[in-house]
This record gives structure tokens, sequence and C-alpha cells, in this order.
């Protein structure tokens, strides 16, 4: 009998394309239905490394319709420099009903754009925008420097099971002066329509930027550089994730590079508009073990102007924290909600409820070692954590990147970048 690791590469992908187009017709027919008994954890979707990708790292984004849009970092189409795992995926989950089917909507090419690692997100106009961390056609070495995309479907109406979206390159990096690798944290829009991201290197100083993009009459996009980070002492470097703004137009994000002297584990910055342009104020600079370090996952408000917080490692249990930022008298004060023991801690952004909960993924802690979903209820002025969800490595998925989703009757959905049926991480769901 011929063992699977005497396969070449090429069998075993078309082996497992074979196995996802008939998963994929077969749901498209039957469906992957919900469990009806009070199962509060279900996978909606294994990822087979085929067509349907791989590793989904980010995490998702529902329509009015309630179909969920996410990205894989790999699988897709083999093309150019992708030739051994493909360039990634950007899919949908079609709801209908209690029933959900997975459409890969785009594979990459590496010139367009290779290994998205954030979530796409819906523009003004209908549209859906990300960015890949690699491909398309700046310098950095072998790789390329990462693109930002847009995604339309198709101008005529579809007739086959497979039937890509037409995707736009926005922006093609090319690491100085206008940054590299764009990773994990979510674009955001302003009011006017601009485009906001991060780059966790390049710029000027290859320390990262805060860019921002406009459409321009024609339909093309300008690139023009807000903030360039210089990792000088006290100072923010290397933002993986987005920029959020406040009501007088205020940006804020974590970077992952910054603090004093050799002690360089991350800062929270607000950045503020002027006529001489965009000017950094460092909030509060994290201190390392016991204090937290390298905010990786992305920042929210609360109703009442907080920001809330993770990160990926430290605190008293050396597995990360959730922290809160309070302002008072034109100083930020910092809280220190939750700390995780063991493993990785979250490497994504919160969600907050309508009661004011937390909730949000870890990304190797938990009774097995692969990640959990939580929930941060406060109460009496402290905050108690529960698990909705210990991932098992198994058919259940593990080690989730991805921040958490919720819809209007209150589930809960997620990916995990590995495990699964298939191994290549899953689609899940929490339902109340």
């Amino acid at each position: 009998m011929t063992n699977q690791s005497e396969l070449s590469a090429p069998v075993l992908r078309s082996l497992r394309w074979t196995v996802f187009a008939l998963a994929l017709l077969c749901a498209l027919t039957i469906l992957a239905t919900r469990s009806a008994q009070a199962q509060t954890f279900a996978v909606l979707h294994a990822f087979t490394g085929g067509d349907d990708g791989a590793s989904p790292y980010a995490g998702l984004t529902r329509d009015a319709a309630g179909n969920l849009y996410g990205t894989t970092y790999t699988g897709g189409f083999n093309a150019n420099g992708c030739v051994q795992t493909g360039c990634g995926t950007v899919f949908r989950l079609k709801a209908a009903g209690s029933d959900w089917a997975l459409i890969p909507l785009y594979g990459f090419h590496f010139s367009d754009g290779a290994q998205p690692k954030g979530r796409v997100i819906f523009g003004p106009d209908g549209t859906l925008y990300g960015a890949t961390t690699y491909g398309g056609g700046g310098p950095c070495y072998f790789t390329a420097c990462g693109t930002v995309f847009s995604l339309r479907p198709p101008a005529t109406v579809c007739k086959s099971v497979l039937c890509p979206w037409m995707e736009a390159v926005l922006w093609s990096f090319r690491e100085n002066p206008d940054g590299a690798y764009p990773e994990f944290g979510d674009l955001n829009f302003n009011n006017t329509g601009h485009l906001y991201g991060t780059t966790v290197e390049g710029g000027t100083y290859s320390n990262g930027v805060v860019y921002e993009l406009a459409r321009l009459p024609d339909g093309e996009w300008s690139e023009s550089i807000d903030y360039d980070f210089t990792q000088t002492s006290g100072e923010g470097a290397s933002p993986s994730a987005g920029v959020i703004f406040d009501r007088s137009g205020n940006m804020y994000t974590p970077t992952t590079g910054g603090g004093f002297g050799d002690e360089r584990c991350g800062d929270i910055v607000q950045l503020s508009n002027s006529p001489s342009g965009w000017t950094e104020t460092v909030l509060y600079t994290f201190a390392c073990g016991a204090g937290g370090q390298w905010p990786v996952g992305g920042l929210i408000f609360d109703q009442a102007g907080n920001l809330y917080g993770t990160t990926t490692v430290g605190g008293q249990g050396n597995g990360g924290i959730v922290f809160e930022l309070t302002p008072s008298d034109g100083t930020w004060i910092f809280n220190i909600l939750y700390s995780f023991i063991g493993g990785n801690g979250p490497e994504a952004s919160l969600i907050m409820d309508a009661a004011g909960n937390l909730y949000g993924t870890t990304y190797t802690a938990g009774p097995y070692a692969n990640g959990t979903v939580f929930k941060l209820t406060q109460s009496n002025g402290s905050w108690a954590y529960s698990s909705l969800h210990d991932f098992t490595g198994g058919s259940d998925g593990g080690y989730p990147i991805s921040n958490v989703t919720f819809d209007s009757e209150g589930n809960l959905y997620g990916t995990a970048s590995r495990g699964g049926q298939y191994g290549d991480g899953v689609v899940w769901e929490i339902t109340p």
C-alpha cells in the first residue's frame, strides 16, 4: 500500500481537491446541517487544503443576509511563488436556514497578493476589501511586500459551482517608503471613504507605517503615509493590528516593538491629526513579564470611550492578558482585567456584547494546549472567566487566531487555523 508521505505534492493536492469538490457538491444539495440538539459547538466547515483553502488565520465578517466571509492563509489555486502551499483564498459561507455551504470566492496568484492574515470587510460601496501579507509587485526579497485588494461579484450571473469574484489590487506595497507586510489588523474606513491600515515593517525606518488610501476620480487609488514609526526609545514600532477611530478622528493602535531600551514589549499609541500632520502619543508602554507584552490583537472602544485590548504573552500566568485603558484628565489609566495561565493568549481583538461582556480566543491556552474561546463577565468590579470551548486539535480544530463575530441571535462564529477533519482548520459556531 502506498503511504501518504510517498505521494507527490501535486497528487496530494489533486486528491484534496477531489475531496473538496465532492464535499461542495454534496453541501449544495444537502448542505452542512447544524445539530438540532442542544450542542453548543459545531464545525460549519473543515478546510481540505484544496481550492477551499487552508489555515484560516482571521475572523469572519457577516453581511445583512447572515452569510459569513473570511480568508485562508494558504490553499487555493497554486500559482507562481505559492506552488507548494497555495496563496490563500477569500471564501463565503452561505446561510440557508439552519444550513451552510462554503463557496470559494477567490484564490490568490501571488502577483495579485498572497497569504492574507486579516479579515475582509465591507466598504461603504458594498465591495469587499482586504490585505495580503505577501505577494504583489513590491521588492521585499522573494516574498513581495503585500497588497490591498477589493473583490466584487461577477458582472454576469455565473452558472458554474466555482465562480471566482473579480479582484482589483488597490495598492502594492514597495517597502520603502510606503510599508511592507500588512498583518492581522482589520482595514478601516473613515467617514470620508478613505481606507486605513498598518504594515508591520517597511517605511523610512523599516519599523512599519500607518497608511491611508484614497480613491481618485479615475477610480485608481493613491497612498499617503500618515505615520512612519521610528522605534526611537519610548515610541511605538511594528504595528500588527489595524487602527480604530474615536469621535474626534484620532487613531489608536497597538505596536509590538515599542518600549524603552531593550524592553521592547509594545505600546498603545494615539495618532492625532493637525495642520502639520499626524503626531504620536504613547498612552501606555507594556512593562514586560507580569505587565503583559506583545499586543498583537487590535483595540476596541466601549460606549464610555474606554479602550480594551489583549497581549499574547506576559501577565501573572504568562499566558497573556486582557486590559482596559480608561481616559482620566488627559491621561489614561491602565488596568489588567484578566491574566491567562500558560500557553499563548489572545492574538486577535475582543468583541463586547450589549451587556458589556468581553469575548475572544486564545491561541494555545486551555487544557489541551490548542486554544480556547472565552467570555469575561464583569461583576462587582472584577471580571470572571468562563471557557465557551476548549479546542482539542482534533476534528473541532485548534490554534485559533480569529476574533469572534455575533449574529442577531447571539450565536458566535470564528475560525481555527489548524485541526479539523483534514488538518487544515475549521469554521466554527457556538450557540448560547
